[in-house]
């Protein structure tokens, strides 16, 4: 068959839709773009705020309108959390996010017999990860591996759990097995991703935590560059700092979850932690790394947020100096426990986003005017106009006049800020 698959979502999605792509193929399917004619359609959707359910369902009503003879075959967290709603849309299969082999097994079956299935399992039950092949189709520069799965942290504004399940861990000899492929394979980069990273090893019973995976990847990924998904901020421990400054290829770019800088918002979206915590660990970062790129989320209008909880977030910004930002104003999802709560008007939580946005790209170009002068090894990933450009390992993207880099390490000296990003000049390989 023809088979074409669009992806809303986190990397986990990603990840989990290149696993698919790379069995499709090895069943002997074409894989074809989203737009061109196919004999089935795989939405992998996503319901992390309203406008991912919105998109979610576009997606699948667009590929029933293009090719109305085809199997349209939905997965992810939207199909997930929203079954009843999903069925109303008329797709020939619907299923869960726990067993991709199975799901393509149900959509050859569908091919077959026309038939509708709907076959969605309960989230809170799972107890087993599910290992998917590591990696992805092309280029060969950076690999996604997934390490974990679900999240128990239930915060009042999620659907996660509930689309995800509770924790699940990918073993730890499974995982160097996965490594020592990537790096056989030429893969320059891992790029270490899960519902929620932090949570790593908890369902191993054994002591196990995210440093030790870590260590472990350092050891068997040779020169392979690590970079770290989205943290819990607890995670990050003068322990875990002293160990994670040891690993040579351990990107300096640290993605922190923080959602507001007010610690009576935080106590309402039930985080545990408060911004002296949460400020400990990007003093700790800075101590142990030069010049880390910290990044960071940021929800706006959450509710009963009043104007002066959102100023205390605007200063705990300037305090904090983030390389970047992920914005977001606050979106109600039905069943969570801040749904409830007194909400924002819209206008004041979009108005609140515009507000931090400006804080986030002042504080996004002072980091980027830090790094002109220094000299950075730069994994270059494509050429783009008359030159290639890449990314620092503090995850900075950089441009060089200079064409035919990919999947290369090369050492570049910034010589200025280019928009949203670097522009510098080769020096030796890295």
């Amino acid at each position: 068959m023809k088979i074409a698959i669009y992806t809303l979502g986190c990397k986990v999605n990603q990840y989990e839709t290149q696993a698919m792509e790379r069995e499709l193929v090895a069943r002997g399917h074409e894989l074809v773009d989203f737009e061109s004619p196919a004999d089935a359609y795989i939405i992998n959707t996503c319901s992390i705020t309203a406008v991912s359910d919105k998109k979610s369902r576009q997606m699948i009503r667009r590929a029933k309108k293009n090719a109305p003879a085809a199997i349209v075959a939905a997965c992810g967290c939207y199909v997930q959390t929203h079954e009843e709603e999903a069925k109303t849309l008329g797709i020939d299969l619907l299923m869960d996010v726990n067993d991709h082999k199975k799901f393509l097994d149900r959509l050859e079956e569908a091919a077959r017999t026309r038939e509708c299935v709907t076959d969605i399992d309960n989230a809170l039950r799972r107890r087993d990860f599910e290992l998917l092949p590591a990696g992805g189709m092309a280029n060969r520069t950076r690999a996604m591996l997934k390490v974990e799965d679900g999240c128990v942290n239930f915060c009042t504004y999620c659907i996660v759990p509930y689309a995800r399940g509770p924790v699940r861990s990918l073993p730890m000899d499974a995982a160097a097995e996965q490594v020592r492929a990537l790096r056989e394979q030429g893969y320059r980069e891992i790029v270490v991703t899960g519902i929620e990273i932090s949570s790593y090893g908890q369902d191993l019973k054994d002591g196990t935590s995210i440093i030790d995976l870590l260590e472990l990847i350092a050891r068997e990924g040779g020169e392979m560059r690590i970079r770290l998904g989205s943290l819990e901020p607890r995670t990050v421990t003068q322990d875990f700092c002293e160990r994670a400054a040891k690993l040579q290829y351990l990107c300096p770019h640290f993605h922190l979850s923080m959602q507001s800088g007010c610690d009576a918002t935080l106590k309402r979206m039930n985080r545990r932690y408060d911004t002296a915590r949460f400020y400990e660990s990007v003093a700790l970062l800075r101590k142990y790394f030069d010049e880390p790129a910290i990044t960071t989320d940021l929800i706006t209008g959450f509710p009963e947020e009043t104007e002066e909880e959102f100023g205390e977030t605007l200063a705990f910004l300037e305090k904090c100096g983030f390389a970047a930002m992920h914005i977001f104003p606050y979106s109600v999802r039905p069943g969570t426990k801040a749904a409830a709560m007194a909400q924002v008007e819209m206008s004041v939580r979009e108005e609140r986003a515009a507000r931090a946005a400006a804080v986030a790209e002042r504080l996004h170009r002072s980091y980027l005017e830090r790094c002109v002068g220094k000299t950075f090894p730069v994994l270059f990933e494509q050429d783009r106009g008359s030159g290639s450009v890449g990314h620092a390992p503090n995850y900075m993207p950089v441009t060089v006049d200079v064409k035919g880099l990919h999947n290369t390490v090369r050492n570049v000296r910034i010589t200025a800020v280019d928009g949203d990003g670097l522009r510098g000049e080769l020096r030796e390989e890295a």
